[in-house]
């Protein structure tokens, strides 16, 4: 076992790319690169690539996550009995590939070449009731699309929860912030996060919902800050992009939220202002009126999750 440190990245399949690229510019994605049968795309933080279409039917391809290093890579190719390949990914490096319980392949990575960020153009001062530190200087939200960052976490549809928790658990030292139970003593998901020890991380990475059925949920994409999500539903909306659910606020994760469809039907979420847990964090178990629940905002529509 080793200690992922983030979620890298999600892949699909789309018989588009010009399509799909254009749904993820407007989504606030930027080109990493393209090729003939693959699309890489990324956000503002330096990191290579965070969305990846391969040229196919639709459909959900896999997810990756990062190594701190090679010689984690290569300690959990020797335990599992894998190879530790070169990517020809943008940002190369080295990777392991798995199959997932669910038979969605995993990817973990390590020694990638960063890019340089890209500047956010909205980095806004916000007064509050408590606290105004911008003073003299009038706040004005550039418009256009939201400004993602980097992905946040992906939640996924499994056959046998405790089974899916297990595997990431053992090989990617995952561990839970919140249990979610259908009934005392029935659980059907856990919100997991990545163990960085007394390091600060996001609530959850990795959220393996036991549906019977193996499926793609969502993928959620860190964005700058509350105005720059809003200034995105709008451009998103006058694009006449499929609306899922939000604006609103998660109980679970305190996240502000707001999801999309892609032109295939994939959730895709813009989110901001998170919380953030370590080792002094425990686990905690909750009902499912807490995971579909929100502190304001619309209900969350029958189709979401689907």
């Amino acid at each position: 076992m080793i200690k992922v440190t983030d979620i890298a990245y999600v892949r699909f399949r789309a018989p588009d790319l010009d399509e799909m690229e254009k749904f993820l510019l407007e989504f606030g994605l930027h080109r990493a690169e393209r090729r003939a049968d693959k699309l890489f795309m990324r956000g503002t933080d330096p990191l290579p690539f965070a969305h990846v279409t391969e040229l196919g039917e639709p459909g959900f391809a896999g997810l990756g996550f990062y190594a701190e290093s090679v010689a984690d890579l290569e300690r959990l190719g020797r335990e599992f009995g894998l190879p530790v390949e070169e990517s020809d990914a943008p940002g190369g490096g080295r990777i392991v590939r798995f199959t997932d319980p669910n038979g969605f392949p995993v990817d973990v990575v390590a020694g990638q070449t960063a890019p340089e960020a890209i500047a956010l153009k909205r980095r806004l001062v916000h007064n509050d009731g408590g606290d105004r530190p911008r003073r003299g200087v009038p706040l004005r939200v550039e418009p256009g699309p939201s400004q993602v960052k980097r992905l946040g976490h992906c939640v996924i549809n499994v056959k046998d929860f405790r089974e899916s928790e297990a595997w990431y658990k053992e090989r990617f030292g995952l561990v839970t912030s919140d249990e979610i139970e259908i009934a005392p003593g029935a659980p059907i998901g856990a919100f997991l996060r990545c163990d960085r020890g007394a390091t600060h991380v996001d609530h959850h990475t990795l959220f393996p919902v036991g549906t019977g059925t193996p499926g793609f949920n969502h993928a959620a994409f860190e964005v700058a800050n509350f105005d720059d999500l809003m200034a995105g539903h709008q451009v998103l909306e006058k694009s006449g992009r499929r609306h899922e659910w939000g604006v609103g606020r998660h109980i679970l994760g305190s996240q502000i939220f707001d999801y999309w469809r892609d032109p295939w039907g994939h959730t895709v979420e813009h989110w901001t202002d998170g919380d953030l847990f370590n080792n002094e964090t425990p686990p905690n178990v909750v009902g499912i009126d807490k995971l579909m629940g929100n502190q304001w905002g619309p209900e969350a529509p029958p189709s979401m999750g689907s």
